[in-house]
C-alpha cells in the first residue's frame, strides 16, 4: 500500500443509533485514498455488526443506480463514532452513501445540523428503519435541526417537535435538495388528539358490579389487579375494557410508549401511538419474550405494555421463574438487563392485570357444578404463584360465576365513557396534591398523602396483625384507600375507605 493521499478534506455527517429504547448520534467519517497497486477495499470500524459491515454492499449499487460513480478502486475507511458502543442494523446506509458521494466532490459540503438515518434499496429508495423515534429525540436534544429518513418513517420523526423532518424518496431526490437544484419540502407536524380505544365498552359487562368498582379504582390508581374466579364468570372480558376507561395518554406519554414500539418494529405506518398499549401474551411465553433481552437485547412484553397494561390470562400456568422475574418491574416501573456489552434499562411502567381459576378444575365455590380437585391439587396450583409476587398485587378480587337470569335480568351498566370521567377527575386530584403520578412510589409522599384518620389506622393495624402481612402490603393498601379517597372526592382517608381497600387482600384473607 502507498503512501496516504487523500482526494479531500474528510467527510463527517450525523446518524443516530439505539442503546435499549434510548437514541445517542453516531457520527460517520468516510475518508477514501488511491492504493499504489490500483486494488481498493474498504473498512468499516466501530464496532459494527454483520448488518453494518453488509452496507457496502447495499450502498454501493444504490449509488450506481443513482447516477454516481462510486470508484470501488478506492481504499475507503468508514469510521462509526463513538468507536466504544456496538452499532447495529442498516440505519446508517444513508449516511454511509452521503459520505462517500461527498468524498468525491459531487455535493456541497454536508449540513452539520442534520441527521440522515435510513436503509438503502439497491436502486436508491430510502426504507423505514426500527427505532427511529428513539433517534429524532436524540437528534433534538443534541441540538440538530434537520433529520432525512424514509418516508414510511416520516410521521415518527415529524412528531418530535423543533425537529424539522425531510423524506425523500430516493437518494437521488435527495441530492438534488442537497446540491440546491430542487429542495425537499419538510414534512408537516401531526397534531394530536387524545384519542379514546373504539374497542369494547364496561357497558357490555352485565352484574359483576364489585368487579366494575374494583376495575375503576385499579384504574384511577394504576394498581395492579387479579381476579380469581370460574371458567366464564367474565374476568377476561373485564380485563379487556380496561384501556377504555383509562386516562388519555398526553404527548409525553404517548411519546414515551411510542419510542418502545418503534424501537420493537411493531410501530408500523402509525407515527404516534394514539391508544394504551394492551399487551396479552400467551402462558407459553419465555422470560426473554415477558422481560426482553436476548443476544440483541429488545423490548419484552413488560415494555411494550409501558404505559398501558399487561394482562396474564390463567397466572398459574406461567412457569414460575417468568413470573419471578417480573418482581422487579413492578417495583420500580423499569427493568435492567446486564450484558457483557453493559447495561440497558428498559422502561416498564404498566399495570398489571391478571386471571386465574380459583382451582386446577376451574370449579371450587361454583353454585352449580362440584369441584374436583383435592385438597393437595388446589395446594399446589395456587403455590405456583409466590408470596412476593402476591405482594405486589395491590387488589385481589373474586369474580364469582354469574347465573344466566341475573345476566339476562341485569340493565346495562356504566358505559366507559362516564367511568373515564371519574378516573381522569381523580387522577386530577392526586397530580393537584403529589405533583407527580409516580410520588406515592416514595415513602415520604406515602406518609404524607395516604396517612389515614385515627380509626381507620387503627384498623389497619388490626388488620396487618390478623392477616400477618408484609410491610409492602401495608403500604399498598395505604395507597389503594387514598386511590378510593380520591374516587370519592375526600381529602381524608376516612375508616371506610381502609376498609374497602383491606377487603381487596382476598389472597391475604385466604378466604377463596
Amino acid at each position: 500500500m502507498g503512501p496516504y493521499c487523500p482526494c479531500m478534506a474528510l467527510a463527517q455527517l450525523h446518524a443516530g443509533a439505539v442503546d435499549g429504547v434510548d437514541g445517542y448520534l453516531v457520527t460517520v467519517e468516510v475518508d477514501r485514498y488511491q492504493p499504489d497497486n490500483g486494488t481498493g477495499r474498504t473498512t468499516v470500524v466501530g464496532l459494527p455488526d454483520a448488518a453494518v459491515r453488509e452496507s457496502i454492499e447495499r450502498v454501493t449499487p444504490a449509488l450506481f443506480n443513482s447516477g454516481c460513480n462510486p470508484r470501488p478502486s478506492d481504499h475507503i475507511v468508514i469510521n462509526l463514532a463513538p468507536a466504544d458502543r456496538r452499532k447495529e442494523g442498516p440505519a446508517f446506509d444513508l449516511a454511509i452513501a452521503l459520505g462517500l458521494i461527498a468524498t468525491m466532490e459531487e455535493i456541497p459540503p454536508l449540513p452539520a445540523d442534520t441527521m440522515f438515518c435510513a436503509e438503502l434499496a439497491l436502486d436508491g429508495a430510502l426504507r423505514p428503519i426500527k427505532g427511529l423515534l428513539s433517534m429524532a429525540l436524540a437528534a433534538r436534544a443534541a441540538g440538530l435541526r434537520r433529520m432525512v429518513v424514509a418516508p414510511k418513517n416520516s410521521d415518527e420523526a415529524a412528531v418530535v417537535d423543533g425537529l424539522e423532518v425531510v423524506a425523500p424518496r430516493n437518494l437521488r431526490h435527495l441530492l438534488r435538495d442537497l446540491k440546491g437544484e430542487q429542495a425537499l419540502a419538510a414534512v408537516p407536524s401531526p397534531v394530536p388528539n387524545r384519542t379514546q380505544p373504539d374497542g369494547p365498552d364496561l357497558e357490555d359487562v352485565r352484574g359483576q358490579i364489585h368487579a366494575k368498582r374494583a376495575l375503576e379504582i385499579a384504574a384511577a390508581g394504576g394498581h395492579n389487579l387479579l381476579m380469581i374466579g370460574p371458567p366464564g364468570s367474565g374476568k377476561t372480558m373485564i380485563a379487556r375494557r380496561l384501556p377504555s376507561i383509562l386516562p388519555t395518554m398526553n404527548l409525553d406519554e404517548a411519546l414515551d410508549a411510542t419510542r418502545v414500539h418503534s424501537v420493537a418494529g411493531l410501530l408500523g405506518d402509525s407515527g404516534l401511538l394514539r391508544i394504551r398499549p394492551f399487551r396479552a401474551p400467551h402462558h407459553n411465553v419465555s422470560a426473554v419474550g415477558l422481560i426482553g433481552g436476548g443476544s440483541v437485547p429488545r423490548p419484552g412484553e413488560v415494555s411494550l405494555a409501558h404505559r398501558g397494561v399487561l394482562f396474564l390470562d390463567e397466572l398459574p400456568e406461567y412457569p414460575r421463574p417468568v413470573l419471578e422475574s417480573l418482581r422487579q418491574p413492578l417495583e420500580d416501573g423499569h427493568l435492567t438487563i446486564s450484558r457483557s456489552g453493559g447495561r440497558l434499562k428498559f422502561p416498564a411502567r404498566c399495570m398489571l392485570i391478571a386471571a386465574m381459576n380459583p382451582c386446577p378444575c376451574g370449579y371450587l365455590g361454583h353454585p352449580t357444578r362440584a369441584c374436583s380437585c383435592s385438597q393437595d391439587r388446589i395446594l399446589r396450583y395456587r403455590s405456583r404463584i409466590s408470596g412476593p409476587l402476591l405482594d405486589r398485587i395491590d387488589i385481589h378480587l373474586e369474580v364469582p360465576a354469574q347465573k344466566p337470569e341475573t345476566i339476562d335480568a341485569s340493565e346495562a351498566g356504566e358505559n366507559s365513557c362516564t367511568v373515564r370521567q371519574r378516573v381522569e377527575a381523580a387522577r386530577d386530584r392526586m397530580l393537584h396534591r403529589q405533583g407527580s403520578a409516580n410520588a406515592m412510589l416514595d415513602p415520604g409522599p406515602l406518609r404524607r398523602h395516604a396517612q389515614p384518620m385515627p380509626e381507620a389506622r387503627t384498623l389497619l393495624h388490626q388488620a396487618i396483625e390478623e392477616l400477618g402481612l408484609s410491610a409492602r402490603a401495608h403500604d399498598r393498601i395505604r395507597k389503594v384507600a387514598r386511590t378510593i379517597a380520591d374516587l370519592d372526592d375526600s381529602a381524608e382517608v376516612t375508616l371506610e375507605h381502609v376498609s374497602e381497600a383491606i377487603g381487596y387482600r382476598l389472597l391475604d384473607r385466604q378466604v377463596w
